[in-house]
């Protein structure tokens, strides 16, 4: 059976990576503490040092699923105008491993005393590696699985805007503009086989006052591409006493899902979420997808309170 999902898992990243054009990034049920992979101008909105780890295990018990993690760390200037960060994200599913690393930059518009709009730039490289020759097949000559795809690495570049006031924000981005082609000289088929696609998105999200004690999150994030259904992460998150996080989401035509947070003290914060993927046929040989992330930030003193939790 192992054999029979890792075939299944490549040749369905294979053609979807192809002129059928579906959604190839990493999906993350934490993205609202994930921004800075997705929207370089985002780099620095926190008035704060922040760092962000995060790991994703999807379909748990499925042979060659995806596995994913990301790490961004970004920070404003002391005049608050530019913003500067890094973000890497690693991904694997089965064989066929995926990294990109990029520089961020943000020019930050202050629009009045709660409110600014920043633009970015995103910079960096994408690493894709699919040893096909190393699966164990049932046709261990099957041509389709005969060449490799390296340790190809190749450039690219993205843009993004982000408002934010002091309870509210937005964005638009769209991360990687080239859409880089992984054929190597052994694979020469008309239509790549590998081949990377433009992703737009569509962020946003605020902060509720209820009481003294409790404050209403709600966020989403809308994902586009060409020729692929339109997919949206619907969230609402409780924050409690300024400590507890929990929440559930939902997203279309995909999944549903919990999470859970605690901020441990004004500089840490962990949280942990559970989807299901109610929409597939893999729903039956799995026990759902998990989350971890981490957080960190170094306060700065004319930071605005609710800037922590938005």
């Amino acid at each position: 059976m192992k054999n029979l999902y890792e075939k299944l898992l490549v040749t369905g990243l294979m053609i979807g990576s192809a002129n059928v054009y579906a959604q190839q990034d990493a999906m993350y049920t934490h993205y609202m503490y994930n921004t800075l992979t997705i929207n370089p101008a985002y780099a620095g909105s926190r008035d704060a040092l922040t760092a962000n780890l995060l790991h994703r295990s999807q379909w748990v018990g499925f042979e060659g699923a995806p596995t994913s993690q990301t790490f961004t760390l970004h920070t404003a200037l002391n005049n608050r105008k530019i913003g500067l960060g890094i973000s890497a994200v690693n991904d694997k599913t089965g064989p066929v491993k995926n990294m990109g690393v990029n520089a961020d930059f943000a020019y930050i518009l202050k629009l009045n005393e709660t409110s600014k709009l920043a633009f970015g730039l995103k910079g960096g490289i994408d690493y894709m590696e699919i040893p096909l020759n190393s699966l164990m097949l049932d046709d261990q000559n099957d041509p389709s699985f005969q060449n490799n795809i390296n340790r190809t690495v190749l450039p690219n570049f993205g843009f993004g805007m982000y408002f934010q006031s002091s309870r509210f924000y937005t964005g638009i981005s769209c991360p990687r503009l080239l859409e880089n082609n992984f054929r190597t000289k052994e694979i020469n088929f008309s239509t790549s086989p590998v081949q990377q696609v433009r992703h737009y998105y569509f962020i946003a999200g605020g902060l509720i006052r209820l009481n003294d004690n409790v404050d209403l999150k709600p966020t989403t994030f809308v994902k586009v591409t060409t020729a692929a259904p339109v997919q949206a992460d619907l969230t609402s998150s409780f924050i409690i006493n300024k400590k507890f996080r929990i929440g559930a989401m939902f997203r279309t035509g995909d999944a549903l899902g919990v999470l859970a947070g605690y901020y441990i003290n004004d500089n840490f914060q962990v949280g942990y979420s559970f989807d299901w993927s109610y929409g597939l046929e893999t729903l039956k040989y799995n026990y759902g997808s998990h989350e971890i992330m981490l957080s960190y930030e170094l306060p700065k003193k004319y930071r605005r309170s609710t800037v922590r939790f938005l």
